[in-house]
């Protein structure tokens, strides 16, 4: 019988073929883990829309205000009086000059610097007021109307609150970002909580744990699929908010960059903000799916 030719590594990354643990599985609806990758699909929508982009800004097909053209130089028809810089020209500006005397990377640092403090001091904070909550009734009763109160009311409303408390210093941009990550950690702690199955909890009381061992050997290892969800979300709430943030009164950092931009009609310096600020979190996103299956490999196993 002849053997069945496996599929090559590239094709199983692509996502247009199984990997061998999807291979295995004779049930595809409703088992999410026999998905596949589909990065072939993703590939080919990323060029689609670059082509689009080009096509679009091609000549007069959009106001440059409205819109920037991918390149300038992309199609030699145009008249060249009148083209005014793409994205890639300004890019390449950008990365060489700076903008206003500031670096690229001194922007984008900034901001990543902003929104991974802010998720930090979030996540130090909520994670254990989390755990109180899921764990105690006094401590439920007593946080559970602040959360529940706080919680809806977006960041951006807090901004004259926070310019009052800390000024306009790096404190108020971080406290703002701490702030759009608290709560959700905190939910996401407590649900993680909850979620820990209790015949786990009385199998290890019952071999005479004591109430650390089951918090440190049960309670935690059980909750961290639902932390790791709270940290994916909270990091990209708290991209979400950094443009707010660095609203107040900064010269450095993307949102900074890209409000100066707008004075002065800048628009392809924002379009390549709005790129950064995406291309960043979605790095931020792939590598945070990493470290969950590093360090939770028995997420989804019981």
């Amino acid at each position: 019988m002849k053997k069945r030719r496996q599929p090559s590594r590239l094709a199983a990354w692509l996502g247009v073929a199984d990997n061998p643990l999807t291979r295995q599985k004779r049930v595809r609806f409703g088992d999410a883990s026999a998905v596949n990758s589909g990065r072939l699909w993703s590939i080919l929508t990323v060029i689609a829309l670059l082509i689009a982009w080009a096509a679009a800004t091609a000549g007069a097909y959009l106001d440059p205000l409205f819109w920037p053209a991918l390149d300038g130089r992309l199609f030699p028809w145009e008249d060249p009086d009148r083209a005014k810089p793409g994205v890639i020209d300004r890019f390449v500006s950008l990365v060489t000059e700076g903008y206003r005397n500031v670096s690229l990377w001194t922007h984008v640092w900034t901001s990543v610097r902003r929104v991974l403090l802010g998720v930090l001091f979030g996540a130090l904070l909520g994670i254990p007021l989390g755990f109180a909550m899921g764990l105690n009734s006094v401590a439920r009763g007593i946080l559970d109307p602040i959360v529940e109160f706080v919680r809806p009311i977006p960041p951006l409303a807090l901004i004259p609150l926070v310019i009052l408390w800390l000024g306009i210093d790096e404190a108020a941009k971080i406290f703002l970002l701490f702030l759009a990550a608290l709560f959700i950690m905190l939910i996401a702690a407590r649900a993680g909580v909850g979620s820990v199955r209790i015949s786990k909890v009385h199998a290890a009381y019952s071999l005479g744990a004591s109430k650390a061992q089951v918090l440190r050997y049960v309670i935690l290892p059980n909750a961290l699929p639902e932390i790791f969800t709270g940290l994916r979300t909270s990091m990209g709430v708290c991209w979400g908010t950094l443009v707010a943030a660095e609203l107040v009164a900064a010269d450095r950092g993307v949102g900074s960059m890209m409000m100066i931009a707008k004075n002065f009609l800048q628009t392809e310096v924002v379009v390549i903000g709005i790129i950064l600020i995406g291309a960043i979190g979605f790095a931020i996103e792939m590598l945070m799916r990493a470290l969950e299956s590093w360090l939770i490999p028995w997420k989804g196993r019981g």
